[in-house]
């Protein structure tokens, strides 16, 4: 399995990143055609062929063109972010993050959402963890 890359993306580097999750693959032209107030075609790829050095991408060539596909299954990506978020902005207190989203979130939680986190902190009790 592959290491989860921990170098931060810039806005950029992001949106591509959420193209190539979205679509599952992707070349240069489809994702300049998807990103907001794109850049040159030429920007995309010196991007792509960044995001690749780093281990965020990884390519195939099909004919003349590279399709660019993630290195990292986005579960693992999704952790891996989440896990620096926790360590800049709330000192690596897991409880902290929790409480802000919970006490934060823009949506009222569901019935169902509330049970299923239940469910989870049940079974990390239980776990030991």
């Amino acid at each position: 399995m592959a290491k989860t890359p921990e170098k931060s993306l810039t806005r950029r580097e992001r949106e591509i990143m959420d193209i190539i999750y979205r679509r599952g693959r992707a070349t240069a032209q489809e994702v300049l055609d998807e990103l907001p107030d794109p850049p040159s075609y030429s920007a995309v790829r010196a991007l792509l062929r960044l995001l690749e050095e780093r281990g965020h991408v990884k390519h195939a060539q099909e004919g003349q063109k590279y399709v660019y596909a993630p290195s990292v299954a986005r579960s693992d990506a999704r952790k891996s972010a989440l896990a620096h978020v926790v360590k800049t902005f709330f000192a690596g207190s897991v409880d902290q993050a929790v409480a802000t989203l919970v006490e934060s979130s823009q949506a009222k939680l569901s019935r169902a959402e509330l049970d299923r986190l239940s469910e989870i902190i049940d079974r990390a009790k239980k776990e030991g963890r």
